[in-house]
């Protein structure tokens, strides 16, 4: 309930995470039937880079800040995108607005496709139905997340993308997750989950992939960004995804983006990018 995403928004972590969202949903849209996005911990939708909370942190320095120049051909071409999505809220040119993950999503879905957007923060709920909610595709909703997957799976278009990216500050955070995903595939067996997860000192990523691969769900694909070594105290050093029911050649993509973006976005010389599979495709 007390974090804000506003504080983080744009940073290396949102760089992947967004990034491999639209890809996503770009191979969603490979199909005709639509589908539903639920967001389950969606924050505002839209953040102000210029505005307190990020100038508090500059986060977003290190993250977004760093991705101006181009990349190859190839890069472009798979980050478009997400590229467009940024363009679109900065007519003007420059960043001062940046998507969250509900703002990205909408931007890329179709006439037909859903999503529901929660937020249990209530003053960013409010800011979220402003921002999002006058779009008659989305629903906004304050609920807590595990509720939120439970009461919306599975969903009408019987295909759907399920993000889970909470920010990891209570002590059973990890087990709370964890069942989120397990509840959901029992209502959702062939749905898209991506879990985030940050990447510290704490082990905390090899816990939650462990216990991913122990569901044994085919097209199991890890995504992983590291910034800088992780070191006791020193907070946040890279960040990764598990998706489950990854979406048929997404990983050939990520072969190509993430090395990129660790290239780039790595302290230094440092930067690491890793796209494996936990559990293999059929």
């Amino acid at each position: 309930m007390n974090y804000r995403h506003a504080y983080h928004a744009g940073n290396h972590a949102d760089v992947l995470k967004h990034i491999v969202l639209a890809r996503v949903i770009e191979h969603m849209k490979k199909k005709d039937k639509a589908f539903r996005v639920i967001d389950a911990h969606a924050g505002i939708g839209v953040y102000d880079l210029k505005g307190i909370e990020a100038g508090k942190t500059g986060e977003w320095e290190t993250g977004i800040g760093k991705m101006a120049a181009p990349f190859s051909p190839e890069v472009e071409a798979l980050i478009a995108p997400y590229r467009e999505a940024i363009a679109k809220l900065n007519p003007q040119g420059g960043i001062v607005q940046y998507p969250g993950s509900p703002d990205l999503a909408l931007g890329l879905m179709r006439y037909d496709d859903r999503m529901v957007a929660n937020e249990l923060h209530p003053e960013d709920a409010m800011t979220l139905q402003r921002n999002l909610g006058w779009d008659e595709r989305v629903k906004v909703t304050e609920l807590d997340a595990d509720t939120c997957i439970k009461a919306n799976l599975p969903p009408p278009e019987r295909r759907g993308v399920i993000l889970i990216d909470p920010p990891y500050e209570v002590k059973n955070e990890a087990e709370r997750v964890i069942r989120m995903i397990r509840h959901g595939l029992r209502r959702f067996a062939q749905g898209v989950f991506m879990l985030w997860y940050p990447v510290k000192a704490d082990g905390l990523e090899n816990v939650l992939t462990s216990e991913v691969q122990a569901m044994g769900v085919a097209s199991t694909l890890r995504v992983e960004l590291m910034v800088r070594e992780a070191f006791d105290a020193g907070g946040l050093a890279g960040s990764g995804l598990l998706i489950l029911n990854a979406p048929w050649k997404l990983d050939e993509d990520l072969r190509v983006i993430v090395p990129a973006l660790a290239e780039r976005l790595g302290l230094g010389a440092f930067g690491r990018g890793t796209v494996e599979w936990v559990v293999p495709p059929k």
